[in-house]
């Protein structure tokens, strides 16, 4: 299972300082994403992935600057998210750098844009869905029916063609069982982010045979070192 630290980014800055070595009273902290990443991937990372704040409030890209900065810095897959929300969008991210793109829950509801996005970003497109049963019920869908469970929305979309999924679980613990269903059951990689705040959660997610963890201020303050995360992962 992969390890991917995220930093999430308002107004150019990571919303959350990273001091590297502050616990040995070494290194100095700094908010600028494209330094964070470098010293990310130079203790191990393979990949990084950004969340843009501003972009998700505004529903399209507002840090497209500082994804830049990132991508000119590392040589490792960056996936984006937030203000992702048509072919556009996907289109800017890419020019800026980024190499996968994802998606929010409501692109299930419209096939057409679906289509759309997978057209421009094929399998580095990604679905960001929130697995929990109570927030696939309150979502307001309007094209389709609400799906009868989160199994059955996934199948839809994996006929659709999406193969990247990341679970968003709002800080909640993840269901091993139900991560353990999905990866068995479909052809398509999964991502979990959030609810894993320390060593023993990576060991539990990743025996799901999941594809991914996402580690975002677990990791950006110093609850879980990055090089043990990616031990325990392994």
């Amino acid at each position: 299972m992969q390890v991917i630290p995220s930093i999430d980014v308002e107004r150019g800055r990571s919303r959350v300082v990273f001091w590297p070595g502050s616990a040995a009273g070494v290194g100095a902290p700094t908010d600028r994403p494209d330094r964070i990443a470098e010293r990310l991937v130079a203790q191990g990372a393979r990949a990084i992935h950004v969340v843009d704040l501003d972009g998700a409030r505004a529903g399209t890209p507002r840090n497209l600057e500082a994804i830049s900065a990132v991508a000119a810095r590392v040589a490792v897959p960056l996936q984006v998210a937030g203000g992702m929300e048509d072919p556009d969008a996907i289109r800017l991210a890419f020019a800026s750098g980024a190499t996968r793109a994802v998606v929010a829950m409501g692109v299930a509801d419209r096939p057409g844009l679906l289509a759309s996005c997978l057209a421009v970003a094929g399998d580095w497109l990604a679905v960001g869905l929130d697995p929990r049963p109570e927030r696939l019920a309150e979502y307001p869908w309007r094209g389709r029916a609400r799906p009868t469970s989160l199994d059955a929305l996934v199948g839809d979309l994996v006929e659709a063609g999406v193969r990247r999924f990341v679970l968003s679980h709002g800080g909640a613990e993840p269901d091993a069982a139900a991560l353990r269903r999905l990866a068995a059951a479909h052809d398509a990689d999964f991502l979990v982010a959030g609810g894993v705040t320390d060593l023993d959660g990576i060991a539990r997610v990743r025996d799901t045979g999941i594809a991914a963890v996402i580690l975002g201020e677990a990791i950006l303050s110093g609850r879980i070192d990055l090089a043990d995360a990616i031990a325990r992962a392994a």
